[in-house]
């Protein structure tokens, strides 16, 4: 996640509403969400983080590599790319990063996407995003960034087979999902806002965007409650999907939801910390998924073996339910707090 301070937010509190989980079939959908593992996150976040990838700095080989095992997980998979010519890579150039960055000296990088068609509302589109980057080597030390944001890397990861099960199994969402990894982000943001300024499907089809930040350890306030997450936006632009988000917990996952983070009082701004912030100022719905800080954030010591592989298999599962039904509502999400642009 961005190392800045700033700011209050504006929150707004939402009541609830006749929002109704639509899906017919909660049995199979289970099925789906229960191959999301904690064995499977810690395979692959053991290679993730691993010190092999460098601490995955942007454009640097470490980074390089990370993205050809994005990659290469979603060809074997079976998940096509979403961008033309099936190269899963959306290039950003370093001239643009550059250009964006007050740090300089980066070099060409690129987004990871890979797409799954939707059955009956293929032009709409479910964004599930995290950053594939960290903060690299410094001092001799590699900082592999498990929590930050290998966590939410690898819940994509699971999240994406998931659907591809409801696809093999004929119950493909019927809006599409873009598997959505970001490069940059440690650096000002950048892959996220490079994507919505170069998007691949249009932001006026983009339904809504779930980012998963930091969500595989337990902060300080909840060492005698680890079973949380905290969420941060969810109400800012649609009361629907904060309230569908709600009862999506309550029906799956029944975890403690705080909403700490997201009152305009804490002076933390991590509303405005990670990639979501970018669709967010397009008037996209979003959810940030994030465990909050830790000993461990942003230094060599955030390793895969300090990760809470069971807290993360829950957190995914409830971002995999939410995405769920977003993609499978009769309506798109409606952004009733949506500000006009001049």
């Amino acid at each position: 996640m961005k190392k800045i301070f700033y700011v209050t937010i504006t929150f707004a509190f939402m009541a609830c509403s006749s929002v109704k989980i639509e899906s017919d079939q909660l049995d199979q959908v289970e099925k789906f969400a229960n191959t999301i593992t904690a064995k499977d996150l810690g395979t692959h976040l053991f290679t993730y983080a691993s010190d092999e990838f460098e601490g995955r700095n942007t454009g640097e080989p470490g980074q390089k590599k990370a993205v050809e095992y994005l990659k290469n997980f979603y060809i074997t998979e079976g998940i096509s790319s979403g961008i033309i010519g099936d190269d899963y890579f959306q290039e950003v150039p370093a001239s643009w990063l550059n250009k964006n960055s007050r740090r300089g000296g980066l070099k060409d990088s690129e987004n990871v996407l890979a797409f799954i068609k939707g059955t009956e509302k293929p032009d709409e589109i479910v964004i599930i995003s995290a950053h594939l980057d960290h903060e690299g080597i410094k001092d001799g030390e590699i900082y592999n960034g498990a929590d930050d944001d290998g966590s939410g890397t690898v819940a994509i990861l699971e999240i994406a087979q998931a659907f591809k099960a409801a696809v093999d199994s004929g119950k493909g969402p019927k809006r599409s999902i873009l598997f959505l990894h970001v490069t940059g982000e440690e650096k000002g943001l950048l892959g996220s806002k490079y994507y919505t300024e170069n998007p691949v499907y249009p932001l006026a089809n983009t339904v809504c965007d779930l980012n998963i930040d930091m969500v595989g350890r337990i902060d300080d306030r909840h060492k005698n409650d680890p079973n949380y997450v905290y969420l941060i936006g969810s109400d800012k632009l649609s009361t629907e999907l904060h309230n569908l988000s709600e009862l999506v917990n309550k029906k799956y996952t029944n975890i403690n939801l705080d909403y700490k983070y997201n009152d305009e009082k804490d002076p933390n701004r991590f509303y405005y910390r990670s990639d979501h912030y970018n669709f967010a100022k397009n008037n996209i719905p979003i959810i940030f998924y994030f465990n909050g800080t830790h000993a461990d954030y942003h230094r060599p010591s955030d390793t895969p073996d300090k990760i809470n592989y069971e807290l993360l298999e829950n957190r995914t599962r409830l971002v995999f339910h939410t995405a769920w039904e977003v993609a499978n509502m009769e309506k798109r999400i409606f952004a009733d707090k949506a500000v006009n642009k001049k």
